[in-house]
């Protein structure tokens, strides 16, 4: 099935659906415990690593994010650069990190044409990304 702005957003399946769960989970619990039990030190204990595990799962989350987001952001200077022949340096400062990144799914044909609109409309995210006739799979986004 090939990509489009309906069936472009991703889940990570292990961590939306076990890790974050899991953790969301045995911080509650420990909470729980740490409410009930006589002994606070113990519960307190499990607390304070539920919250470092969850702490873990979010910031390894946040980090692979924001490798991805430079590697987009590198990408389109590269694209602009091969369409173009000139830096993307002035319109990357005109644009949001999340234009540039719904601008990643355009294909070369309206790319520019739609950096154009995006600049000038100060189009939202979504609105790139509807715009978009000619999408460009990125399957490999984390």
């Amino acid at each position: 099935m090939s990509q489009n702005f309906k069936n472009h957003k991703r889940l990570n399946p292990f961590h939306h659906f076990v890790i974050t769960p899991l953790t969301v989970g045995l911080l509650v619990w420990s909470v729980i415990r740490l409410v009930n039990e006589e002994d606070k030190s113990i519960a307190l204990w499990m607390v304070l690593a539920s919250l470092a595990l969850a702490a873990i799962a979010l910031i390894a989350r946040s980090y692979a994010l924001k490798n991805q987001d430079r590697i987009i952001r590198l990408e389109m200077r590269q694209r602009y650069f091969h369409l173009t022949g000139s830096t993307f340096t002035e319109k990357e400062k005109q644009l949001k990190l999340s234009q540039i990144i719904a601008l990643r799914f355009a294909g070369d044909q309206e790319l520019l044409p739609l950096i154009k609109r995006a600049i000038s409309e100060k189009l939202s995210p979504t609105e790139i990304k509807k715009a978009i006739s000619d999408w460009v799979s990125d399957e490999n986004r984390v």
